[in-house]
C-alpha cells in the first residue's frame, strides 16, 4: 500500500511538470498583467509547433509596451522561418525611435537575407568608419604614394536585401585613390592637397547599388614609396643590354664559324694543289715513255729548277739583309 501511494504521488508530480511544461501559466498571467493578449491554449499550440513560447510572449510584451504593432502569428512565422525575433523587434524599436521608416516585413527580410538588421539600424543612426588598408598608386612622374582613407558610411536601410557590402565599398575606394594618383602629373601636387583625392573619389558614386551610403572619404595618411620609374628605366636598360649583348655574341659566333669555313676551304684548295704536283711526275714519265720527252730535256727543267730555287734562296737572304744583317760572304762572292 506503501509502494502504490509513492508510486502515485511521484506519478503525479511528473504529470503536473508535463502540465506545466505543456501549459505555461506563468507565461499567460505575465502577458495578460503586460497587455498582451494571448490564449492559453495559443501557447499550448506555440509549443505543440515547437516554437519557444517564452521568446514569442517576451518580444510581444517588448514590442507592445514600445508601441509597435505586431501579431504573435508573424512572430512564429518568422520564428519558423529561421529569423531572429528578439533581434527584430529591437531594431524595430531603435528604427521607431530614431523617426526611420522601417516595417515589420522589411526587418524580416533584411533579418532573413542574413544582416544584423538592429546592427544596420544603428549604422543608420551613428554613421560608422571603415578604414581603408594600403593603398599603393604611382603619379605620373614615376613616384609611388601609399594612401590610408577612412570612408564614413551609413546604412541604407532600403538597399540592405541584395545591395553591396563593406568589402565594395573598400574596392571601390581603392580603385578611385589609385586612379586620382595616377592622373595626377606629380606626386608633389598629391601630398600637397590630398583632399584632392577624397573629393575626386567622391564625385565617381562609389555607393551605388551598395547597401550604404558613403558621407565622407579623409585621407589619414599618405606616403611617399619607391621610384617605380627609375626602376623600370633601369630595368629596361638592363633587358636592352642583354639583348645587345646576345647579338654581339650571335654575331662573333658568326664570324669564327665563317673563319673555320675560310679555313677549310683554304685546306681543301692546298690538298688540290698537292694533288696536282703529286700527277707531274706521273705526267713526265708518260712523257719519258710516249717520247715527248727525252733526256737532255728534262736535265734542262732540272737545271731550271735548280736555278729558280736558287733565285728563291737569294732573294730570301736579300730579305734578311735588309733587316740590318749582311750575309756572311757576300763581299767574296760580289769580287768572284
Amino acid at each position: 500500500m506503501d509502494t502504490s501511494l509513492i508510486f502515485i504521488v511521484i506519478a503525479g508530480i511528473v504529470l503536473f511538470f508535463v502540465f506545466l511544461y505543456f501549459v505555461p501559466i506563468n507565461l499567460w498571467i505575465t502577458a495578460i498583467f503586460s497587455g498582451v493578449k494571448v490564449g492559453l491554449f495559443e501557447l499550448v499550440f506555440m509549443r505543440i509547433r515547437k516554437v519557444p513560447p517564452r521568446i514569442i510572449v517576451e518580444s510581444m510584451i517588448t514590442a507592445t509596451k514600445a508601441g509597435l504593432e505586431v501579431t504573435t502569428n508573424e512572430l512564429e512565422t518568422h520564428y519558423l522561418a529561421g529569423g531572429n525575433v528578439p533581434n527584430v523587434i529591437k531594431a524595430l524599436i531603435s528604427a521607431d525611435k530614431a523617426n526611420i521608416t522601417l516595417g515589420f516585413k522589411q526587418a524580416t527580410a533584411i533579418d532573413l537575407a542574413g544582416r544584423d538588421v538592429f546592427e544596420a539600424v544603428q549604422i543608420s543612426v551613428n554613421p560608422k568608419v571603415i578604414t581603408t588598408p594600403k593603398v599603393a598608386a604611382v603619379a605620373a612622374d614615376g613616384i609611388q604614394l601609399i594612401a590610408i582613407a577612412r570612408v564614413t558610411v551609413r546604412a541604407n536601410i532600403q538597399q540592405l536585401v541584395g545591395g553591396a557590402g563593406e568589402d565594395t565599398i573598400l574596392a571601390r575606394v581603392g580603385e578611385g585613390i589609385v586612379t586620382s594618383i595616377g592622373s595626377a602629373a606629380s606626386h608633389k601636387n598629391v601630398l600637397e592637397n590630398p583632399d584632392k583625392i577624397s573629393k575626386l573619389v567622391l564625385q565617381r558614386g562609389l555607393d551605388a547599388g551598395t547597401a550604404f551610403e558613403i558621407l565622407s572619404i579623409d585621407i589619414a595618411d599618405v606616403d611617399v614609396g619607391a621610384n617605380i620609374g627609375a626602376k623600370l628605366q633601369t630595368d629596361q636598360a638592363s633587358a636592352d643590354l642583354k639583348v645587345a649583348e646576345a647579338k654581339a655574341e650571335e654575331r662573333r659566333a658568326m664570324a669564327v664559324a665563317e673563319e673555320q669555313e675560310m679555313k677549310a676551304k683554304a685546306q681543301e684548295a692546298r690538298a688540290k694543289v698537292i694533288e696536282a704536283e703529286a700527277q707531274v711526275p706521273q705526267a713526265i714519265a708518260e712523257s719519258f715513255r710516249s717520247g715527248n720527252l727525252g733526256v737532255m730535256d728534262y736535265y734542262r727543267m732540272q737545271n731550271i729548277q735548280a736555278d729558280t730555287d736558287m733565285r728563291d734562296s737569294i732573294s730570301g737572304s736579300d730579305k734578311g739583309s735588309s733587316s740590318g744583317k749582311k750575309p756572311s760572304g757576300g763581299k767574296k762572292n760580289d769580287d768572284k
